[in-house]
């Protein structure tokens, strides 16, 4: 069955929430066209060959108990045996549960829906339950009816040859259903036949001690001891209510915990223990699981380091969504994500986070300390149609944060920069542009540490002009001297050039020869 997750990443002031759909329900398209796909093909036909398996396994128990049900019954009415109606009773409730489970299974395959977005899994639980119930309800009868022959009226029973061969069958038809059932039920993960194969496989201890009590009651009769002996078939049937009594007690309550959301025993612990191992993941907590039907959904709260990028906190989920799968096969995941502080973060990362917190972006962080004081100096993006008084009001607040959640920082001094977040399509002029690429290549020639540039482009939006190029630089500089005599050509080509917005300037070694 197809599983999807969700990542859901969260702020004090802001939030993002990236999903995966679920996989959608496939059946095989009315037209043709996959047939040369044969991946694609078996994508296709698996949801529909796997309801396919699980009901056709289900109709074969119903028609197994009918048979079963039919020859005890015929054969407990005509030898007098309790033990086989006390069997032809168990074989009764196991044909209503069977086909309980049948009608189940169709429904719980049904892939979810508006009113139901969990799916339709627990119907499987809740024919579980049902079936219990039944089985509850007969052993009572079998119980008050063995009580009574055993203790106040006695019955002769007809230990005929027809009474062993009908419970011998019967133990053969039960082994071949039960192990049929629990391969499926293993297969596809489905209670409800889990359930029926539990069913069936008790029934091949119950008939077992039927068939016992009547060979009692055969030597009873061989020794001359009728009345002793034929208590062993009523000792049978008390025997067999007590086996599906227990049977049904551990079955009934397996149900009810999953009705109740009541997560598996030690499945939570599995899962902390290997989310905790994910690199990336600082803390799991929020851990909640749940069972519906075949499917488990499993949501969760993992920290990861403040600051981290989107794309990185989300590979980071997936990476945990990818360690519970592999547990838990059927598992739909949810992950939510918090940013917490790794706790080894410099003072710069612990601004920028806070920055980043209240939605501003900040730049060229500089901490110096000073006699044990820490003095913080940064660049703090503003909207260029602000006036003065709203930035300025922006970086206050700013540094009134960062002053009262670090409080080792006595000063802070923020340089407001404009930003503009361009809209409008950029035009290339540069063809048209020959007086300014005469100017470009003017000043790149007199910047010392320049070899030459290439690749210059001029763009236009409004009255803006945006100016990019591939400067190739001499050997043996830094990266710091690069930028230095960078900045150096761009202040000179913003003095010769009017309304120059920006200038993007690539840099290349030496030896990198250009296209």
């Amino acid at each position: 069955m197809p599983s999807w997750a969700v990542t859901h990443f969260d702020s004090p002031h802001a939030a993002l929430t990236m999903e995966r759909p679920p996989a959608p329900q496939y059946s095989p398209p009315a037209v043709t066209g996959h047939h040369d796909h044969p991946e694609l093909a078996t994508a296709l036909a698996a949801p529909t060959d796997a309801g396919r398996e699980k009901r056709w396994v289900a109709l074969s128990s119903v028609g197994a108990a009918i048979l079963l049900t039919g020859m005890k019954l015929v054969v407990g009415l005509l030898t007098g045996s309790l033990g086989l109606l006390a069997e032809a009773a168990h074989s009764g409730l196991d044909l209503v549960a069977a086909v309980i489970t049948y009608f189940a299974v169709r429904v719980s395959d049904r892939p979810a829906d508006a009113e139901h977005p969990y799916g339709h899994g627990k119907v499987e639980n809740v024919s579980a339950l049902a079936e219990t119930l039944l089985l509850l309800i007969t052993c009572g009868w079998i119980i008050y009816e063995g009580t009574e022959r055993l203790f106040f009226r006695p019955r002769h029973v007809d230990a005929t040859v027809w009474a062993f061969v009908v419970v011998l069958i019967s133990i053969m038809i039960d082994i071949s259903r039960s192990r049929a059932l629990y391969r499926v039920a293993k297969k596809h993960n489905s209670q409800a036949l889990e359930a029926d194969a539990l069913h069936f496989s008790t029934d091949v201890w119950s008939s077992a001690v039927v068939f016992l009590g009547l060979a009692f009651v055969k030597f009873g009769a061989l020794v001359g001891q009728v009345e002793f002996f034929g208590r062993a078939d009523a000792v049978a049937a008390l025997i067999v209510a007590l086996i599906v009594i227990v049977i049904s007690y551990k079955l009934g309550r397996r149900t009810i915990d999953v009705l109740l959301d009541r997560a598996p025993p030690g499945t939570a612990a599995a899962i902390a223990q290997a989310v905790r191992q994910v690199e990336g993941v600082l803390e799991c907590r929020h851990l909640r699981v749940r069972q519906s039907g075949n499917q488990s959904f499993v949501d969760l709260t993992i920290g990861v380091r403040r600051g981290q990028s989107l794309e990185g906190s989300h590979a980071i989920a997936t990476q945990v969504e990818e360690r519970i799968q592999a547990l838990y096969p059927h598992a739909d995941v949810v992950v939510h994500i918090d940013p917490v502080s790794g706790g080894d973060e410099t003072l710069s990362e612990q601004v920028r986070a806070i920055a980043g917190r209240r939605g501003q972006t900040v730049h060229h962080v500089c901490v110096t300390e000073q006699n044990g004081q820490f003095h913080v100096e940064l660049h703090v993006e503003a909207d260029e149609t602000l006036d003065l008084q709203q930035a300025h009001k922006q970086a206050d607040e700013l540094e009134a944060t960062v002053v009262a959640e670090l409080p080792r920082v006595a000063k802070i001094t923020t340089h407001i920069e404009p930003y503009r977040d361009r809209q409008e399509p950029l035009r290339d002029v540069t063809t048209s542009s020959a007086h300014l690429l005469d100017v470009v290549r003017r000043h790149v020639s007199r910047t010392p540490g320049i070899v030459d540039c290439h690749d210059v482009a001029v763009r236009r939006a409004g009255q803006d002009t945006f100016l990019s190029m591939h400067c190739t630089f001499a050997p043996g500089l830094s990266v710091r001297d690069v930028h230095d005599i960078s900045n150096r050509l761009e202040q000179r080509l913003r003095q010769a050039i009017p309304h120059l917005a920006r200038v993007t300037t690539h840099p290349e070694p030496m030896s990198e020869k250009p296209p």
